[in-house]
């Protein structure tokens, strides 16, 4: 799978990527979760007008919360 890209502009010359600017791959109707949470162990999904939080437990499960 691909990694994440990143786009800088004239303000950010550090290299890091940020998460608004990673490119997720979607293989079929697959993606890694590890591409996911690479920022951290909580992602939010918006769905409609309904905004989701993903979360990635210490036992390494998923938990959805609306």
């Amino acid at each position: 799978m691909r990694q994440g890209s990143k786009t800088t502009g004239p303000d950010d010359q550090s290299g890091a990527t940020k998460a608004s600017d990673r490119v997720i791959t979607v293989a079929g109707q697959r993606l890694d979760s590890r591409q996911l949470f690479l920022d951290g162990r909580e992602i939010m999904i918006v769905h409609g007008q309904d905004t989701y939080r993903l979360r990635l437990t210490a036992q390494n499960k998923l938990i959805l919360t609306k």
